[in-house]
């Protein structure tokens, strides 16, 4: 038995030796979102010869420019089709034909499809990044239903769930009843020599030149995919009272998405478009965060929000909701302020208390910069993740 299974080990080991761990990773990819940005920062730093990446999606510009890995072969396989039955036979095929590993899926237009492949396929190891459960997705209440009913019959065929919070470990641990040695929880994490207030004041001063906005002004931004998850209608709402005590405040809100209309027709409503700015999507988010004087994050509904933390490495004062996932990347009053969801007063009032306190905002900017280095680096991620693949 000894000698069983020390010869087990050792053929795992020349194997890693000669040809480097295949990781089939899956996504639908038509936004970029977190979990876009997350995916493509995992394939970006996992090591050379060490791991061979790969890449079933149709990835959108944005996410394609943010993978600047040469190795990488991709496959497009569209999953905006959720009944077609040639996704999974797809998916099955590039898995035997690249010989792939472990399978490693995010969202669940994806997921269901990617994780019946990889069973179907030779029981593959197969990892799900979850950021948030099918409970949370913004579909009609049938959709819901089915997308429930997927999500339980395939959650057998995951070996790992990696999850971004800790209420998504309760989640899946109490309401999923997932055992608890499958679910890993793994912090986001961000680049932090790219994102970072030193030498950006050149990057300031072109967004802010680019949109004509004097560098007087005080300008307060939120940015994300324009859906009701992200709140931002309250940040709309909290324009007028903002404006009315701080007279020299401009609003930005970066980021595209399903009510943009919906939200530039409020901003004619409350008379304030002459204030508000909308960008739509843009791939430069740090130099934009390093134009901005105070970050607002009015989410509803969230994972563990990438963007909060990019803005706290940059040394931003942040207004966000108090809503599980953000509440464990900052402690109100000391990494910046936490008001009730839904409230624009709150957050009008939060934005004046930074905006009349410069050396208490620069504070927690600090602050939010120290925690970032401590907790939610990239490398920290990365490692992590790595540990998960190792482990399969």
């Amino acid at each position: 038995m000894t000698h069983s299974t020390y010869h087990r080990g050792t053929s795992r080991n020349w194997r890693t030796l000669i040809e480097p761990i295949r990781i089939l990773f899956v996504i639908d990819g038509m936004e970029f979102g977190g979990g876009e940005r997350v995916f493509a920062q995992i394939i970006n730093a996992l090591p050379q010869g060490r791991f061979r990446p790969f890449l079933a999606s149709v990835p959108s510009e944005a996410f394609a420019k943010a993978i600047r890995r040469e190795d990488l072969t991709t496959f497009k396989v569209d999953f905006s089709n959720r009944y077609n039955a040639a996704v999974p036979l797809r998916l099955m095929r590039i898995i035997a034909k690249e010989r792939i590993d472990i399978v490693h899926g995010q969202g669940m237009r994806a997921e269901f499809f990617a994780r019946l492949a990889a069973r179907l396929a030779g029981r593959k190891p197969y990892v799900s990044t979850l950021a948030m459960p099918v409970e949370g997705y913004d579909v009609g209440p049938l959709r819901k239903l089915l997308y429930q009913a997927l999500d339980r019959f395939s959650e057998h065929y995951v070996n790992r769930f990696i999850v971004v919070s800790d209420r998504l470990v309760r989640t899946m641990t109490e309401d999923h009843r997932v055992e608890g040695n499958k679910v890993i929880k793994i912090y986001n994490g961000i680049e932090i020599d790219v994102f970072q207030s030193v030498g950006q004041s050149e990057n300031r001063q072109r967004i802010r030149a680019e949109f004509q906005i004097p560098e007087t002004a005080l300008l307060i931004g939120a940015i994300g995919r324009v859906v009701w998850q992200k709140g931002f209608d309250c940040f709309i709402r909290a324009i007028p009272h903002i404006a009315q005590s701080l007279p020299n405040s401009r609003f930005m809100l970066v980021g595209d998405g399903a009510l943009r209309n919906d939200l530039e027709a409020r901003t004619e409503s409350l008379g304030i478009q002459d204030r508000v700015l909308f960008t739509g999507q843009r791939t430069d988010v740090r130099d934009v965060l390093a134009a901005l004087d105070i970050v607002v994050v009015p989410s509803l509904q969230e994972g563990f929000p990438v963007l909060t933390l990019e803005a706290m490495a940059m040394e931003k004062p942040i207004v966000a909701s108090e809503i599980d996932g953000i509440t464990e990347q900052i402690v109100n009053g000391k990494e910046g302020l936490l008001v009730p969801p839904k409230d624009p007063q709150a957050i009008a009032q939060a934005v004046r208390r930074l905006a009349e306190n410069p050396e208490q905002a620069s504070l927690l900017g600090k602050n939010a910069r120290a925690r970032v280095l401590r907790e939610f680096s990239v490398d920290k991620m990365i490692a992590e993740t790595i540990g998960v693949y190792e482990s399969l």
